[in-house]
Formats: C-alpha cells, sequence, structure tokens
C-alpha cells in the first residue's frame, strides 16, 4: 500500500515536472500607444497557441493563451496605460494549464492578435494590438495659398520605433530615439517655412509597417518621402553619413545591400503580420512612372548628401541605391538618409548630442529646399515664386518718374535696370520703354 502511495506521487510530480518543462513563461510584457491603435506585447519563452475574445458589460479582451505561467503579477501591474482606452490588465488561470489575461477597456476597439517569430534581440512575441473604432484618419490637404497656390509637402519618416529599436550604439543609445529627435527637428524647420507643409510618419515611439509608412505618405499626397536612420555596422570603424534611394537592380556597394538588408527586416521585428501580405508583394515595383521618381530621388538625394557634407563626415559622396523596402512608391520621390553609424563610438557622441541633431536635420532641410527651389513641383507657392522672379516686365516711363523709384517699386537694383537696359546713365525720358529684371 504504501509502495503504490510513492510510486503514485512521483508519478504525479514527474507529471508536473513535465508540465512545467512544457509550459511557456510571459518573461516581459510592454505597451506601446499610437495614433490608431495600442499594442500590447508578450515576451515569451517560447511559441504558444492563443485565442482572442471580446466581451462586454463591462468591455473586455479575453487572450486566453495554452500551456503558459505568468511570472509575477506585477508584470501587469506596472503597465503604463496612460493615453490608452485600456482600464487594467489582469490574469488567471485556466484548466490549471492555461494562461487567461484580461484587458478592461473604457470604450470599443477592434482586437487582433499575431505570433512573432524570435528575431534580433527578441525571442517569440505575442501581439495584441486594440485598434481604434470610429477613429478619423489625420489626412493633410494640399494647401492653397493666395487661393490657387499649394505648399510642397514633405513626408518625414523616423525609422523603427516601439518594439523595434533599430541599431544600438556601444553605450546603449537606440537608433530609434536618435532619429524621432532628428525628425522632430526637420519638422519644425519646414513648418515655420512659407510654401512647405510637413507630415510626420511617426510622431512617437511606436511602430509603423514599413508598407504603411509608404501608404502614410501617399495618404498625404506628399512630394517627398525622406526616411531618417542611424544604422550599425559589423565593424565599429565603419564611419559616415550617406543617403540611398530605391535600386530595382541590386545594390550599389555591399555596404548599401548590409543596410537595406537590416531595414527591411524592421517588420520581423517591429511587429508586422506578414502572413497578411501578398507574398509577390516584396518584389513589386509599379511600372513607368517608377523611371521618374527614380530620377527625382537621385537628384534630390545628391543636394542633401551636399549639405551634409559640410557638418559630417560622408560615407559615400554619391547617392547609394539598394532595394529599400520603405522607398517603394512609385509616385513619391523617396530618399533614405543616414545621419551617421551609431555602432561608431564617436558617431554615437554626436548622434544624441541635441546640437549635432539640429545640425543633421538643417542639412537634410537645406539640401530638401535647394532641390525644389530649382524643381518645385507645379501649381506650388514655391514655383510662383519661382516664375515671378524669371519673369521680366516692360515699363513705360511715365511724367515725374526716376529710376531710382523705379527700382524700389519692382525691387530691383538701379544698376541691374541700367546693366538690363545698357543705359550708361540714371537719365530717363517720358515714352522710353524699359525692361525690369527680375528681382
Amino acid at each position: 500500500m504504501l509502495y503504490r502511495l510513492l510510486l503514485q506521487i512521483v508519478i504525479n510530480a514527474s507529471l508536473l515536472l513535465s508540465l512545467a518543462v512544457q509550459a511557456a513563461n510571459v518573461n516581459d510584457v510592454r505597451v506601446w500607444r499610437a495614433p490608431d491603435h495600442t499594442r500590447v506585447v508578450l515576451d515569451l519563452s517560447s511559441a504558444v497557441e492563443h485565442k482572442v475574445m471580446m466581451l462586454s458589460k463591462p468591455d473586455r479582451i479575453v487572450v486566453d493563451i495554452s500551456d503558459t505561467v505568468l511570472k509575477s503579477q506585477t508584470q501587469l501591474s506596472a503597465l503604463d496605460l496612460a493615453n490608452t482606452p485600456i482600464t487594467r490588465v489582469r490574469s488567471g488561470v485556466q484548466d490549471k494549464t492555461n494562461l487567461r489575461v484580461v484587458l478592461d477597456v473604457k470604450h470599443g476597439v477592434k482586437p487582433r492578435s499575431f505570433m512573432l517569430k524570435a528575431s534580433g534581440e527578441y525571442g517569440d512575441r505575442l501581439v495584441i494590438d486594440l485598434l481604434d473604432v470610429n477613429q478619423q484618419q489625420a489626412t493633410v490637404k494640399r494647401v492653397n495659398n493666395s487661393g490657387k497656390k499649394r505648399d510642397i509637402i514633405i513626408a518625414i519618416d523616423a525609422g523603427h520605433g516601439g518594439e523595434d529599436p533599430g541599431a544600438t550604439g556601444p553605450t546603449k543609445v537606440r537608433e530609434k530615439h536618435v532619429v524621432l529627435a532628428i525628425a522632430k527637428e526637420l519638422n519644425s524647420l519646414f513648418e515655420k517655412e512659407l510654401g512647405y507643409e510637413p507630415v510626420m510618419i511617426r510622431s512617437g515611439d511606436y511602430y509603423v509597417g514599413l508598407e504603411k509608412r509608404r501608404k502614410l505618405a501617399r495618404s498625404a499626397q506628399a512630394d517627398l518621402f525622406v526616411s531618417i536612420h542611424a544604422d550599425a555596422f559589423k565593424n565599429h570603424r565603419a564611419k559616415g553619413s550617406s543617403v540611398y534611394a530605391l535600386s530595382s537592380r541590386g545594390a550599389s556597394s555591399t555596404t548599401a545591400q548590409f543596410l537595406a538588408n537590416e531595414a527591411n527586416s524592421s517588420d520581423l521585428v517591429g511587429g508586422v503580420n506578414l502572413g497578411e501580405k501578398d507574398e509577390l508583394l516584396a518584389g513589386v515595383l509599379a511600372d513607368l512612372s517608377m523611371t521618374a521618381t527614380l530620377d527625382s530621388s537621385l537628384q534630390v538625394g545628391s543636394k542633401v548628401v551636399g549639405q551634409m557634407g559640410r557638418i559630417s563626415h560622408l560615407h559615400s559622396k554619391r547617392v547609394e541605391q539598394a532595394a529599400f523596402a520603405v522607398l517603394k512608391s512609385p509616385d513619391i520621390p523617396s530618399i533614405l538618409v543616414e545621419t551617421g553609424f551609431i555602432s561608431n563610438p564617436t558617431e554615437e557622441r554626436n548622434l544624441k548630442s541635441s546640437s549635432y541633431q539640429r545640425k543633421m536635420a538643417a542639412a537634410i532641410f537645406n539640401g530638401i529646399k535647394t532641390f525644389f527651389a530649382a524643381s518645385p513641383p507645379s501649381e506650388t507657392l514655391i514655383a510662383w515664386q519661382k516664375n515671378q522672379r524669371n519673369k521680366t516686365v516692360a515699363y513705360t516711363i511715365s511724367r515725374g518718374d526716376t529710376l531710382s523709384d523705379i527700382a524700389k517699386r519692382f525691387r530691383v537694383s538701379v544698376a541691374d535696370i541700367q546693366k538690363t537696359n545698357g543705359l550708361a546713365s540714371s537719365s530717363i525720358r517720358v515714352g522710353q520703354k524699359i525692361i525690369i529684371p527680375s528681382s
């Protein structure tokens, strides 16, 4: 009898040990808030099966996770739920081995969930997105100045964000924070510039999928898409800033290919359900319009490189090309700016400096402005201003006119009027016709 009892105890202990070995652990829980959704991420020791239910009275989202153990309730109670629809996160055990996580919400949301395989510094993850219901999509309209002239719209994309930290420097400076700071500085410069309207693709610490970044730029009717990065390389001595445009025929250098591969893996780290995507999408470049778009991308990239060379060492003095997924907009000129190698100790110090961030933003700003001053889109204020500068005006001298008065009226110099008309002096006569040069 005693033998049987001991045998049963051993069997039960073995079963419990077996279950414990098989069970996945929740190692960490994080919450991210984006403009149109809230993301909850569970870091797991292994992949799991799960299901999600919506319940009402009160409104709550229930997530049942098979064979999973929550290490500590403090993982849930310590979450920052500010500015989210979640009021509380709680948990319980179902059927002795399953974990139930309950998200109490204060208003309607639409849940979406998926598993992410281990990638980068993260292991397997369960992602639960709470999509805002009846959330109005913020749109940017092409602004009319003086009734007819619109602004040039610049889509500013800070790379990575949220679950995807991007590259990490020797002292743990995160790429996602550096590039967001530079993007905000660039946004501020364009906000102050007449004739331009900036649009931030990512305005906070949350992840935006690569395809969605392009869609947001297109919905804003952007004239230019600029994606800002500060990547890393295997060799910590690699240094310098650079600009990239899309290539449909292979990378222009080994470094370009390496950085494109790193950038294109963002969706795996940041959290996009790739199972929903068309497998052919990654290889599709839209038809004939791409040629003109690529040409403009290379031109604006060249101007930005020129400006960046004034404040930093250049990794490449020409615009490099590679198959960056984020640049694959067939109708929007697009460039990717590498502001430096965060893996280089010296450049990491520069990149985390607010003064250097402002200088880098100013260089990008000046390069873009230089391009559009020469090649502004039609019907924009900048195009109108360029047209006005290029106009010459025929003027007939009236009684009482003097050359100095005419110069003040048209905001040009007396010397320019004399030079344009071949006048040896400031003497003019009534009825004389002269040409007023552009100001």
